[in-house]
């Protein structure tokens, strides 16, 4: 007589390593992906300051027409479900590129503006969170946001305003100078302080946030350290200038 338990019993084992094998395999693609869009955050806050930078002191207008190529794709690749992510991530880049395509190429002579103008997208990201919708993208932006602002702080902190206004002003050639009387004013006790200050609460949120394993969490910490690598990479440049 064919028994069941037997064949179930036999079943068992192999039913439960594929449920594991299956668990593994899972969590293994979860956390590539959570570097991915580490990754991908990182490298689109660096977008703006070595692409769009030269693009929207030359070509203001192209620079922000140029905004609605990367709505259009974000939205192609969010109503698709197997990019649906990748296109969540593009919208909130998207925002930024169009904050900077308006602040650098038309106010970028008043530092007062900067923040208030990247945060044109600030109610909309807010809304599309407050309905858990565009999560990944909406943090990404926040997390550029306060990079920003942190950026920011430190200029006011350290008088450095009025040599931002000198170099907006200033030829590309003559803003060398400037740059280099900037780096006087923050190798002083004061201005070491405060660098260590905002840079320890950068690195403290960046990797609070890269500690969870959420997408937008990842996103979040992607944009939010990778401020740290651009301010570097500008300090260095004056500095070996």
């Amino acid at each position: 007589m064919f028994n069941l338990n037997l064949v179930s019993s036999a079943i068992a084992p192999i039913a439960t390593i594929a449920r594991l094998d299956n668990s593994v395999t899972s969590g293994t693609t979860n956390t590539i992906k959570q570097w991915l869009i580490f990754s991908a955050s990182a490298f689109l806050v660096s977008i703006p300051v070595f692409v769009q930078a030269p693009l929207v002191r030359l070509y203001p207008t192209i620079s922000l027409l140029s905004t609605i190529p990367w709505f259009v794709l974000s939205l192609i690749l969010i109503f698709r479900p197997k990019t649906q992510l990748w296109g969540d991530l593009l919208l909130g880049f998207a925002g930024c590129w169009l904050a900077g395509s308006i602040y650098w190429g038309w106010f970028r002579w008043e530092p007062i503006l900067h923040l208030p103008i990247e945060s044109i997208g600030l109610p909309f990201a807010i809304w599309c969170l407050g309905k858990s919708w565009g999560k990944v993208g909406g943090y990404f932006y926040l997390g550029s946001l306060l990079g920003t602002a942190i950026t920011d702080l430190y200029f006011y902190l350290t008088g450095l305003m009025p040599y931002w206004r000198q170099v907006m002003h200033a030829e590309p050639e003559l803003a060398m100078p400037i740059f280099q009387s900037a780096i006087g004013q923050i190798e002083t006790p004061w201005g070491i302080g405060c660098a260590l200050v905002l840079i320890a609460v950068l690195l403290t949120v960046g990797l609070l946030s890269l500690r969870d394993r959420e997408l937008h969490w990842r996103a979040f910490s992607g944009a939010v350290l990778s401020t740290l690598l651009v301010d570097g990479l500008f300090w260095l440049a004056a500095s070996a200038a």
